[in-house]
């Protein structure tokens, strides 16, 4: 796999999900001017002697506790050890593994005051992927993601745990087998590495690449439901969604016409047709998914600045050797942006359960009760319907917005946080959930399609049903239905499904060159 080079303040959305699919890692050569400018402020801050945060005072409520010279080194290791109090399950490796290329892109930017021998170890973990274990809990969204970000630092300290090799290790024992050695920190430089939103950032953004996926697979899965129910394809004319003027609208209905373009089915019932007009759930797909689309796309532009943002405090800036102490370690945009990721992945799973729900209901869609051929004696896709619902209602609980609550912490300094870490480590259950229900769909929209041979689908919805068809056959009686789930499941979060649709029949969440 191609290397990303890490351009601080550049890097693009298709960078950052190359690095989340395991893409290698290095620092712009370019940026270690920066980097090096910066340790230099903070040096000759510390050779002032006046006070400034983190660098020679205490942390949080403490910092109007004076360090002396000798105890700065310590000052820095002892916020980390003490900071390391997260619990729960860890990040997945691939999340960890991003995070710590968020936070090395961060300290590019020279602004944090970290030495040019501190980025280099991230970067060196990096390449031997030695990856931190983080527990998942523990950070409410400010002062940063203190707690994750300081079990990742633990580890350059030789201190926690490591996956490496495959195996979970001592940190120590992990860095020497790559033969590395623990770091020793300089001034500020604890700090810097606990401050920042890379955590919450992470997760978001791990999410979103799902999301993605699964919001072609909905397309996909929604004209194949039109397909199904031999519903029209008027609702995505572009006349109509022009006139409403709504970018997302217009591009979802675009691809929808594209994915059902050239289907005998529809060909079938263009006359004679006594319906008037379909439910709303294959009606509205374009302004239901268009408004999910243009959430993801303000997601993604929302992320990408957090991703090659600076965000810890305080900042330095080596030209006028000045730290100056303000918020950018609160993440309130992350935890906007995974609100409303977690509404997108809402109206993803239930627009497509009401379309399951559609197809099993033979008063809808004309096909036989729960899509079998024999009802009464199988019950078909009966409780598959059940399953979509109940996943759905567990998705709406878990949107609730992160981002209202807040707690004091810090003895009432930190008295507003953001709530973004755990408002974005919940879009992946999210996500899994919303794909199921997707899955589901695929499995009843082709069986419902098979009900209309020898008449085909369109040549890209052919080929998804392909796809499916050679790894699920149809559903003549009844049998296990949770193996086929969690094959289509597959297909949609590998991306295959989409792959055999076109991948060029979908509309971007960034721009050319984003």
């Amino acid at each position: 796999m191609t290397a990303i080079i890490l351009t601080p303040g550049q890097t693009r959305f298709s960078d950052w999900r190359a690095i989340a699919a395991g893409a290698t890692v290095m620092l712009d050569p370019s940026a270690i001017p920066a980097v090096e400018a910066g340790a230099r402020a903070v040096e000759a801050i510390v050779a002032k002697g006046v006070p400034v945060y983190g660098i020679n005072t205490g942390f949080g409520r403490l910092a109007s506790v004076r360090i002396a010279p000798d105890d700065l080194a310590g000052l820095q290791r002892n916020i980390v050890l003490s900071h390391a109090a997260g619990v729960g399950a860890p990040m997945r490796r691939d999340s960890a593994r991003l995070m710590m290329a968020l936070k090395l892109a961060s300290l590019g930017r020279g602004a944090s005051g970290v030495r040019r021998e501190t980025v280099a170890m991230i970067e060196a973990m990096l390449a031997r992927d030695v990856i931190p274990v983080v527990p998942c809990q523990g950070s409410v969204g400010a002062s940063g993601d203190l707690a994750p970000l300081a079990h990742m630092t633990g580890v350059l300290l030789g201190v926690g745990e490591a996956w490496v090799a495959g195996e979970r290790r001592p940190a120590e024992a992990a860095l020497a087998s790559v033969g590395l050695a623990p770091l020793v920190l300089g001034p500020k430089e604890g700090l810097a590495l606990l401050n920042g939103t890379q955590f919450s950032t992470a997760e978001a953004l791990m999410a979103l690449f799902s999301i993605e996926r699964l919001f072609q697979a909905a397309l996909v899965t929604g004209a194949l439901s039109t397909d199904a129910a031999k519903g029209s394809d008027t609702p995505f004319d572009p006349r109509i969604h022009a006139l409403r003027g709504q970018l997302g609208q217009i591009d979802v209905a675009a691809s929808l016409r594209a994915l059902i373009a050239g289907s005998t089915i529809r060909a079938s019932h263009v006359l004679n047709d006594d319906r008037v007009q379909d439910p709303y759930c294959l009606r509205c797909q374009p302004q239901v998914m268009g408004a999910v689309l243009d959430v993801l796309r303000f997601a993604a532009r929302t992320l990408v600045i957090e991703a090659n943002g600076v965000t810890d405090n305080p900042l330095i800036v080596a030209q006028t050797t000045e730290a100056l102490s303000g918020g950018n370690f609160h993440a309130e945009p992350v935890a906007f942006a995974a609100d409303m990721l977690a509404i997108a992945l809402c109206e993803i799973g239930s627009l497509a359960e009401r379309r399951i729900a559609m197809l099993v209901d033979p008063a809808l869609s004309g096909l036989p009760a729960f899509l079998t051929p024999k009802p009464g004696l199988n019950s078909g896709f009966m409780m598959a319907q059940v399953t979509a619902a109940a996943l759905v209602s567990e998705n709406k609980q878990r949107a609730y917005p992160a981002s209202v609550d807040t707690i004091p912490t810090s003895a009432n300094q930190e008295d507003h946080v953001s709530m973004a870490a755990h408002g974005a480590r919940r879009l992946g259950p999210m996500a899994e959930n919303a794909t199921h229900i997707v899955a589901i769909e695929l499995l009843a929209a082709a069986q419902g399609c098979d009900f209309h041979a020898p008449m085909t689908s369109s040549p890209p919805l052919q080929r998804v049903r392909e796809c499916l068809r050679g790894a699920v056959p149809p559903l003549s009686d009844d049998r296990l239905m949770a193996p086929d789930i969690a094959t289509a499941a597959d297909l949609i979060g590998s991306g295959a499904l989409t792959e055999r649709a076109g991948a060029t029949l979908f509309p971007l969440l960034q721009g050319p060159g984003q």
